[in-house]
């Protein structure tokens, strides 16, 4: 009788060990995150990725302009999960000093988490370099090793 139960019960205690696991992202839809780019994001950082001019000197007001997202600015630098967050919850501690001030608004109220996903690998798609692929694949590597 103990058997039985036991039998019975594993696969209700296997099944409990995953649930809190959160099933996989779907594939990013490339095509809705340049739909997506273009309502939301090139107003600031270019309909072509190119960014606001002089994007490295501070405005009047001591914020920064909005970078290129193209292969000439920063954002390849970044790991996904930093992008994904920075585009969710602006540019706001750990992703910046605590005070910080910038004009990165959040997006988590405006788009989901897998419309940012849409748009970033839209981006992504951006970055065909061959010095860029190398230099990104090697820093995801490195972060992977932390």
């Amino acid at each position: 009788m103990r058997r039985a139960t036991l039998f019975l019960a594993f696969p209700v205690l296997i099944g409990a060990c995953g649930r809190d696991a959160p099933p996989p992202a779907p594939a990013p839809d490339v095509q809705a995150g340049a739909r997506l780019y273009a309502q939301q994001c090139a107003a600031c950082h270019g309909a072509k990725l190119e960014g606001q001019p002089n994007w490295r000197q501070r405005l009047p007001n001591g914020r920064m302009p909005a970078p290129p997202h193209d292969e000439s600015g920063h954002t390849w630098h970044h790991p996904p999960e930093v992008l994904f967050a920075i585009t969710k919850y602006g540019l706001v501690p750990p992703y910046a000093p605590p005070g910080y001030a910038s004009d990165m608004p959040a997006f988590g109220d405006k788009l989901t988490d897998q419309q940012i996903r849409d748009v970033l690998a839209w981006i992504e798609t951006h970055w065909t370099s061959r010095e860029v692929l190398d230099a990104r694949a090697e820093m995801l590597r490195n972060a992977r090793k932390r």
